[in-house]
C-alpha cells in the first residue's frame, strides 16, 4: 500500500484577524430592477458569474464579463449595469475589517485600476476555478444555515482571501477604527511638529504608506479637517503667537512658518482669523496697554 505524508511545516500568518463576512448575496438580472449608485463603509468583491454589463466606480466606468473579480474598497461610490441581450449574474461579498491595494495592477492579467477620491477600486479576471466553488459553498451553507454555518463562511473567506493574495501584488490591510485612528493620531504629531516644512499630501501618504485619498478622508473623518486644512489652522495658531510675543516682521514670520509668500501668509491668516497679521498684531499689543493683567 502507498502512504504519502506531506508534513506542515509552520503556520503562516494572515491579516485577517479582523476580518468579519458581513453578508453573501447573488443575483440576476431580469430587466425588473435598476440598480442605483450607493457606497459602503466596508469592502465588498463582486464576482461575475456570468454575463456582461458596466460596473460604474465614482466618476469612471469599465466593462464587466464572467469570472472578473471587482474589489471595492470603502466609501466608494458604485453600481453595476447589465446588458439586456447578456444579463449579468453575480456574487457579492460584504467584509469588514480590511481594505485592499495593488502594487502593480500592470502585472495583473486583464487587470485594471481605478482611483476615486476615497479609495481604489480594482478589476481581474480570476484564473482559479477553486474562487467559485468556495463562493458555492459559502451560499449553500449561508442558505440552509445549519450549525456552525457562520464559521464555515468566516472560514472559507479566509481560504478566498489567500487565494486572492497568492497574486504577488494584492494585499489587505486592517480597517479598523483604531488602526485608522492610530494612523491619523502619527499624521496629526507629525503636522504639530513639522508644520513650517513643505508638506504636501503626496509626501504625507507616502510617509504613511497609505493611499492619499484614502488617507484624506480618514483623517477628515478623525478631525474635522482635510490634511493640509489641519497644516494650515496649525500654522495659522503659531503665527498669532509669534505675532503676539515676538517682534519678527510679518515677512519674517512668514518664512518661519513655511508659506510660500508674505502675500500668501497674509490672505490665508485673515480667511482663518478675519483679521490681517498687522491687525491682529496692533489689536493684541492695544489691548495689553489697555489691560495688563488680563493679557499675562
Amino acid at each position: 500500500m502507498g502512504n504519502t505524508r506531506h508534513k506542515i511545516e509552520g503556520m503562516g500568518l494572515t491579516n485577517f484577524g479582523h476580518a468579519r463576512l458581513l453578508y453573501i448575496s447573488t443575483s440576476k438580472y431580469e430587466g425588473d430592477w435598476q440598480s442605483i449608485v450607493h457606497s459602503h463603509s466596508f469592502s465588498e468583491l463582486f464576482y461575475v458569474v456570468n454575463g456582461n454589463g458596466l460596473f460604474i466606480a465614482e466618476d469612471s466606468e469599465f466593462s464587466v464579463t464572467r469570472n472578473d473579480m471587482v474589489v471595492i474598497n470603502p466609501h466608494v461610490a458604485h453600481t453595476e449595469k447589465s446588458q439586456s441581450d447578456s444579463p449579468l449574474e453575480y456574487i457579492v461579498l460584504g467584509i469588514d475589517g480590511l481594505s485592499f491595494s495593488f502594487e502593480d495592477m500592470a502585472c495583473v492579467q486583464d487587470g485594471l485600476c481605478v482611483e476615486t477620491e476615497f479609495g481604489m477600486v480594482y478589476k481581474y479576471n480570476v484564473q482559479s476555478a477553486n474562487v467559485y466553488a468556495y463562493l458555492n459553498i459559502m451560499l449553500e451553507e449561508i442558505t440552509h444555515r445549519e450549525s456552525n454555518y457562520e464559521a464555515v463562511c468566516q472560514n472559507l473567506l479566509e481560504v478566498l482571501l489567500i487565494c486572492m493574495l497568492r497574486n504577488d501584488n494584492l494585499s489587505v490591510f486592517q480597517n479598523r477604527n483604531t488602526f485608522i485612528n492610530r494612523e491619523c493620531m502619527q499624521i496629526k504629531n507629525y503636522l504639530d511638529s513639522n508644520y513650517s516644512e513643505n508638506i504636501t499630501l503626496d509626501a504625507l501618504a507616502a510617509m504613511m504608506h497609505m493611499n492619499k485619498y484614502y488617507m484624506a478622508h480618514a483623517f477628515s473623518r478623525f478631525t474635522g479637517l482635510s490634511p493640509i486644512h489641519y497644516l494650515q489652522q496649525k500654522r495659522i495658531q503659531e503665527a498669532r503667537a509669534l505675532l503676539e510675543s515676538t517682534n519678527y516682521s510679518i515677512a519674517e514670520i512668514s518664512s518661519m512658518l513655511g508659506f510660500s509668500s508674505q502675500s500668501y501668509f497674509s490672505q490665508s491668516f485673515k480667511k482663518i482669523t478675519g483679521e490681517s497679521p498687522i491687525q491682529h498684531r496692533n489689536e493684541y499689543r492695544t489691548k495689553k496697554c489697555l489691560y495688563p493683567k488680563q493679557m499675562k
